[in-house]
């Protein structure tokens, strides 16, 4: 059997909820409440259940739900409910507010779920299973004395990688992103592996977590102290046709 590189661990599940929960009080404006953030936050957590499927699947961290596939097929459906057909099943049955949740919640997955694990140190395999190679992000922006501004995310000429600086450390045979759930990301429960569970892995991340639990309790108890709630937004015409014309 090829031997397989071990790659960094994936971002921690936290920081993908904590990074939906920023979405969710940034993009559903009227349709903010427990329920509407509980959907999104769900959404951005997501994709880490490939690291579950893992157990079953060789090769399924950050590869089987952290794809492109999923999100664009969605986006597909949602836009062709939501624009193109005459009687929008979604509207029908949950308004103008399940429209935003649903936009807002696809957003969570790509930005939240997948972003983090392209643009971090473990990879996504965004192609899979078309083409099996995972994918980093790897790139700088600066300003120096001397230079100027110096980046390295937009290269376009002979010396640079491309429009990303994309770069692939293996593929699912040949590289494996170790996680709690499964440490060497091989099929199987290994009982006596040792198993570590990261609730955030840096000071940028416990700083990520930590505003967006501030920023939820200030929007929740705004909402209280206003007296606005679901029940006024959904119901109040102005708000909901305001929302429609942003949304739609």
């Amino acid at each position: 059997m090829r031997a397989r590189g071990q790659g960094v661990g994936m971002a921690p599940t936290l920081v993908n909820a904590a990074l939906g929960a920023l979405l969710a009080a940034a993009l559903l404006g009227a349709a903010f409440d427990r329920r509407s953030v509980a959907v999104v936050v769900l959404a951005a957590t997501l994709p880490d259940l490939d690291a579950v499927a893992s157990l079953l699947v060789a090769g399924a961290t950050n590869a089987l739900l952290h794809n492109l596939w999923l999100p664009l097929a969605v986006g597909a459906v949602l836009y062709w409910d939501t624009t193109v057909r005459a009687n929008s099943r979604l509207r029908d049955r949950y308004g103008w507010y399940g429209v935003r949740v649903a936009w807002v919640s696809l957003a969570a997955f790509i930005v939240a779920g997948i972003a983090p694990e392209l643009f971090g140190l473990a990879g996504a395999n965004l192609l899979y299973p078309v083409h099996d190679a995972y994918y980093l992000v790897r790139g700088r922006l600066l300003f120096s004395t001397q230079e100027g501004v110096v980046q390295t995310f937009v290269a376009v000429g002979a010396e640079g990688p491309g429009i990303l600086p994309l770069r692939s450390p293996g593929t699912t045979e040949t590289y494996v992103v170790p996680t709690w759930v499964n440490p060497d990301g091989r099929p199987g429960t290994s009982l006596d592996a040792e198993r570590e569970l990261f609730l955030v892995r840096s000071g940028w991340q416990a700083v990520v977590v930590a505003a967006a639990a501030c920023l939820l309790a200030v929007r929740f108890l705004g909402d209280r102290w206003t007296g606005t709630g679901r029940a006024d937004r959904a119901g109040g015409s102005s708000g909901r046709d305001t929302d429609r014309g942003g949304v739609e």
